[in-house]
Formats: C-alpha cells, structure tokens, sequence
C-alpha cells in the first residue's frame, strides 16, 4: 500500500537526516526499518555509527580495517627488527583478512630479511612466522577447496571422501613447511597438529605422516556408533556464509513449522531471517520481514515478552570488544505478520554495555518474563543488568537492588530451579574469574509481594561450583532424570594456542583448562563428576548447546568449538548421554567433527518428522575467517518422541521454567524423564517448544507444574508420537496436527552472505 503525500514527505525528511547524521552508504538499509517503524530506524542508524566509529588500532578482530593501518606502519618502519616486527602484523591481518596469497607473499619477504639481515629477528620470532607461513598455505588450501568446492564432507574430521582437496597445492606446501619446523622443533604441537591436518586433506592421514609426529586416528574414534547426521543446509537454502554468529530456531508466525533467525556478530554482518517453508526448503525473508540494516550481534534469546502468542528475540551485541564493544543490544518486537520491530529504546531495555549472554526469566514469579544480561567488564566496569517486565511492553533495570549486579567478564548465564523452592535461580560462566550461583532467596521483606526488591545470594562456593576459573558457556539440566537440575560449564582457556588441544589428545601435560560437570546433592550442593562422566578434557567451546540425539531420553550435547586464532581448527564435539551413566564421544561417527570455528548450537525437529536435527552457525572472529553454516539431518531412530506446546495463563506465556515430568515403561523398565521449558545452554536457542525423546515407550503420564502459579497438572496414558498444546487454565491436553516432510537434498547452490 503506498503511504500518502504527507507520509511520503515526512519519511522524506526523516531519511535524509538519518542518512546524514549516520554517513549511512546505503539509503535502502534505512529505507526498509523506516517501513518497519521509526524506533528500527533509529536502531539501524546507531549500528552505522558503530559500524563508521571502528577504531583499526584497537578492535583487533576487525581485519578489514586494519590492513590499510598496518601496512602503512610497516612501510613507515626503517630499522631491520622494526620492518620485521611491524611486517609480521601485516602479513597476520592480511592472513585474517582472507588475503591469504598476499600473506604469503609478505611472510616470505620477511623470511628474506631475515636470512639477509641477522638482526631483524630473533630464532622463536623466525620460528613463528615460518608457522604463519605455513598456515597462509594451509588457509589457502581450505578457501580453494572446502570454500570454493564446498560439499557435505568439507572440514568433517577425520577428513575423507568428498572432503579430500581437489587442489592440494596450499596443504602440500603447508606440510613441507611444518615438517621443516618439527625437524628443527619436535615439540612444537601446533605444528604437530596442523602437520595432522594438512595430511588429512590430502589424503596422507595417517599412512604417510611420520610416525614420531603422527596424531593416533584412535584418539579420534567415536565410543559409541551413532548412524552419520548429514550436513544438508547448503541445498535447503540455509548453509549460508558467516563469521560467528547466534542462532534461534523457533516457529515466528505460528505456522507450525521451525523458523532459524541467524545473526552475525561483525559490525556490518546482517541480522537473517530463515522462514521454514514447510515443504524441505528454506526462503530468506530478511527483507521482507523488516530487519535490513540490523547489524551485528553474537547471540541471541528468546521470548514470548509481551504475552502476546508471539515469539520475540533480545540480540545481543559488542562482546569481546571490551571498550570498544559498548554497542546497543536489540529487543526485536514479532508483529505477527511476517515482520519485527525493533523497540529497544521504548522497552526501556536501550544500554551500551559489551555482552553476548543473557537468559529470560521470571524471577519473581509474578507471570511476567524478565531478563538477566550478563555483561563483560575489563577494564571498563560493566555491571550485569536485570530488567523487571512491567507488563505494558517497557521493562525497569533492577540488578543493583536485587543484588545481583555482577561485575566480571561474564560469558555464559543459565538459569533453573536448583534448590526446588519454586524460583528461579541464576548461574553466571566468568572468564577468568570464579563462576557465581546467585541463589533466589524472594521478595527482600519475607512476603510474597512481587514487584518490590528481592533478594538473590551469591552461593557459588557452598555450592561447589565456583570452577573452571575459565569458563564460556553453561546451562542447567537434568542429565541422569533424577528429578533436579546438574550443571555444565565449558572451561576456555588454553596456553600454547592448538598445541594444548593436541596434548590433550595426546595425554601429555598441559595448562588448558577443562570442562566441569556438576551433578545436584539435591541438598543446595553439587558434586563434580566431569572425571568419571568421561568429560575431564580440553573442550575450548564456544557455542553449545543440548538435546536428544536418539530419542532415549537422556539429554546429549554438542560444543562448538575454537578461537579467533586461524591455526585453532580443531573438531566441533558432540556428546551422547549413555543413560545417565556417563557421556560417549560421537563426534565422528555421527560426522559432527566440523574443524571450522563453532558458534551457537539449536537442536530442533525443523523436519517435523520426530527427531531432533542439529543447526551450529560455522565461521570466525577475523574478517576473512567465513564458512558456511551447517544443519545436521537426523537420520532417524526407532525410539519415540513427544512434543509439547505449552501456554501459560497466570505464568508468562511462553511457559519459561516450567516444569515437565514424563512417567512410562520403556522396555519393559519404569521411568521417569525430566524437562524444563527453556532454549537450552547459553549461546545458541532451542525452540521452546518441548521436544522430549522416550524411548519405547507407546504412553506416557505427563505432569507439568507452572512456575508462577504452583498449578500442576496430570495427563494419564497419553499416546506417544504426536505434538500436543497445554494451557495452564486448562485440564485438557489437545492434539495439535504437525505436518512432517522430507529435506531437498538435491538442491543446488549456496545461499552465500558475508
């Protein structure tokens, strides 16, 4: 419908003033939030001004930017040791910046230097660019091969078949560099394991790769033989080009089938909108639905906020930039007709504060979804924030008097019922720091009143759960069904780069830091079990995020791993849970092992079809580290499975933390399954629908019990293998048609963004 002469004039205006305070490049970017509300154009005029303010010398992530800088600093150098030092960095950020033959043309002119000008570098500084050199050729080799040839087996570790380099020429000069350094420096492990690697796609893993510097192919073995998940996001209209990015993968217009909303965390990588059209095929409706324009954001949360049946999402900006990353996060408003809108600033939610994490709540139980941002301080002090929902659309800041205005570099936060007392507590993932459990103790004055202060105490070390003293992302769940929620947190920190995950491998001492698992003494208290669960090991996760692989009820995971070095290619891992018992390694038997960086993980049924497939959002931090994302098909089980879309009436609407309770027979065997209403580990969503596999099972009895009201109900023998909707002002369960298909596997091309 076309807007009337004094709209038009008006948007006239109100366009060229946006344009001109922001340098916006492209008019249409703006053009489009206008269409979808002045609040999402002022937004997207913030962004360009994020975007137009990068500082080359300090956001180190942003390669783009700092090539032109670098080179004039390495130009400008006159002294040997100088025009090396300054030389390396260029060749680095042209490296990260994708300009891997010019990389390797600077690399190689330092190396000339340096053989004709013995003061310009000292012996480990040599050593180092000869590895940079090495991994310019390995880089090539990928963007040659996995980038440009890309197909279902690209960067799958071990790699094989259709994963083999059609050109080898960048591995084969990679290995012939690192086989050099390992003669001068066996103990070099990141040359060791990128050696490992190189091989691999060349096919020489593991025959012709020598034995004293050979990683074992046994280390890589799966414990457990999970049928092969099958990348098909390429052919679907989904495997698109990205840095890091957040993922949610919810149904947005109440079609019944699973939409993904994929952000990019870079200062210009677009917001994209994913719509499932029901019929094996995806269509980029990011246009369409408003969002042009919306920049950046490493993660995403989700929420129905305003209880209106629709699903919204915060985005989260400006992590690991630390001052620099002061960007302003997003609450994108689902208008119901195929379109968001930005209302941030109206919402009261509008702050500049770096962050990736944040988990929704209802933390005083008053049926009003609130939200928890952790934020990342250092060395600018950045206070967690919680925001209390008011119940007109606006939210109200209430960290500091509620007591849990945290200042760390906060990198993950989880929230469940730990205690059983029926509120919500809070768990905070720091980096480089104690890990807090902020136990939700109610209202400050001992009465029920909801919307006054609060009391939360911080009981992380009673708790035993202060460690890793590095950590990422973390969640709550309920891995053995014993009825109380255990905790996972992902250690992040290593010392010799890729060379301590190669120890790790290898069984030789290390620094890194390693994975906890925290089983619930249902007394307040928790016990690590990561040695005997199998899980004592250097992760380095990024991205994570739980569900069922194979319908047994029992919850596995999938960590999405790496850093922004280019040399940290290591294998995304995923995790089966045997029972409750322990944790088996399926990573290559399932064909999980992607080596390109792992961001946010959903586990959703986007098939309808009764299993849950695994999406993770693949690419780097460094401009030039992109890769195609991945949506893992699950080949299917003989195990059952049943689906639940719960309502609230009294508690918020998208039921956030209530709790779900399954008795049935399986096998012959009585037990129970636990489920809590979330979107599952800290960086990447699950639906919030519940997907709950149960193994044999043909019935079972279901009790839900609602977090704001205390209702429970009871369902007795429901049928197994259908998706039913729940409203807590009901005692019906309704049987709700959900209608599967089958993925177009055979379509053709990639839907490429960057």
């Amino acid at each position: 419908m076309s807007p009337g002469k004094a709209s038009r004039n008006g948007a006239t205006v109100f366009l060229w003033i946006v344009c001109t305070i922001a340098q916006i490049t492209s008019a249409a970017d703006v053009t489009n939030a206008l269409l979808n509300g002045r609040e999402t154009a002022k937004m997207v005029e913030r962004l360009e001004q994020v975007h137009q303010n990068v500082d080359a010398a300090s956001t180190i992530f942003e390669s783009a930017r700092r090539v032109p800088f670098f080179r004039e600093k390495y130009k400008a150098a006159v002294k040997p040791r100088d025009k090396f030092a300054t030389g390396s960095a260029y060749g680095l950020e042209l490296l990260n910046n994708g300009q891997s033959l010019e990389a390797i043309e600077q690399f190689e002119a330092l190396e000339q230097l340096a053989t004709t000008s013995k003061t310009s570098a000292d012996p480990k500084s040599l050593e180092q660019l000869r590895f940079y050199l090495a991994l310019a050729h390995f880089r090539l080799g990928e963007q040659q091969n996995c980038l440009s040839n890309h197909n279902a087996d690209s960067c799958l570790l071990p790699i094989r078949g259709a994963g083999f380099h059609i050109n080898p020429a960048g591995s084969r000069k990679s290995i012939e560099i690192l086989t050099n350094l390992l003669n001068l420096d066996p103990d070099n492990l990141s040359a060791r394991w990128i050696l490992n690697v190189a091989s691999m796609t060349v096919g020489d893993y593991p025959e012709k790769v020598p034995a004293k510097w050979l990683i074992d192919p046994k280390v890589f073995e799966s414990q457990y033989s999970l049928p092969r998940f099958t990348d098909v996001a390429a052919g679907i209209g989904l495997g698109g080009m990205t840095l890091a990015g957040g993922v949610v993968a919810d149904d947005f217009d109440n079609d019944g089938f699973l939409d993904l909303l994929i952000s990019e965390w870079s200062t210009h990588g677009q917001l994209h909108f994913y719509h499932n059209n029901g019929d094996g095929t995806f269509t980029d409706r990011t246009k369409e639905a408003g969002l042009i324009g919306l920049y950046g954001g490493l993660n995403m949360v989700q929420a129905d906020y305003n209880n209106d049946g629709l699903v919204d999402v915060f985005i989260l900006r400006g992590a690991w930039r630390r001052e620099d990353g002061k960007h302003p996060n997003s609450l994108l408003k689902n208008k119901g007709n195929g379109t968001f809108e930005d209302v941030t600033e109206s919402a009261g939610l509008l702050s500049f504060h770096p962050t990736q994490t944040a988990v929704w709540l209802d933390f005083n139980n008053d049926g009003l979804i609130d939200l928890f941002i952790g934020n990342e301080s250092g060395p600018g002090v950045h206070p967690c924030e919680l925001y209390r929902n008011n119940g007109d659309g606006t939210f109200t800041e209430c960290a500091r008097e509620n007591g849990v205005d945290a200042v760390g570099f906060v990198k993950g936060v989880g929230s469940a019922d730990y205690n059983g007392d029926g509120r919500p507590d809070l768990y905070l993932s720091i980096l480089n720091g104690n890990n807090i459990l902020f136990r939700n103790d109610g209202a400050a004055s001992g009465g029920k009143e909801k919307t006054g202060r609060w009391k939360f105490t911080n009981v992380a070390k009673e708790a035993g759960v202060i460690e890793p003293l590095n950590s990422f992302p973390t969640w709550f769940f309920d891995y053995d069904n014993d009825g109380w929620p255990d905790l996972m947190v992902s250690g992040y920190h290593v010392v010799q780069g890729v060379g301590d995950v190669a120890a790790d491998y290898l069984g030789l001492p290390h620094e890194a830091e390693r994975a906890r698992l925290f089983h619930n003494n249902k007394d307040g208290t928790f016990k690590d079990v990561t040695k005997e669960m199998g899980l004592y090991k250097v992760i380095h996760a990024m991205g994570a995020n739980f569900g069922d692989l194979d319908n047994d009820g029992y919850p596995d995971f999938y960590f999405g791993t790496g850093d922004p070095a280019l040399s940290m290619v290591i294998p995304n891992r995923m995790f089966r849970n045997d029972g409750g018992t322990n944790f088996q390694e399926v990573t290559t038997a399932g064909g999980f092992g992607h080596l390109q960086k792992g961001h946010a993980v959903a586990f959703a049924d986007l098939d309808n079809d009764g299993d849950q497939d695994v999406f993770i959002v693949v690419g780097g931090a460094v401009s030039g580290d992109t890769f195609t994302d991945a949506l893992f098909e699950n080949p299917g089980n003989t195990n059952g499975w049943i689906y639940l879309q719960l309502e609230g009436k009294q508690s918020n609407r998208s039921a956030i933390g209530a709790k779900i309770k399954l008795s049935l027979e399986d096998d012959g065997k009585k037990r129970e399954i636990y489920h809590t209403i979330g979107s599952g580990g800290s960086f990447g969503a699950n639906p919030l629908r519940a997907e709950i596999g149960i193994g044999m099972a043909s019935t079972v009895d279901i009790e839900i019990t609602w977090p704001a009201s205390g209702i429970k109900q009871q369902f007795l023998g429901v049928e197994t293998r259908h998706l039913y909707q729940v409203k807590e002002d009901s005692d019906k369960i309704v049987l709700t048609p959900m209608k599967s298909f089958t993925f177009k596997k055979g379509m053709a091309g990639h839907v490429h963004h960057h």
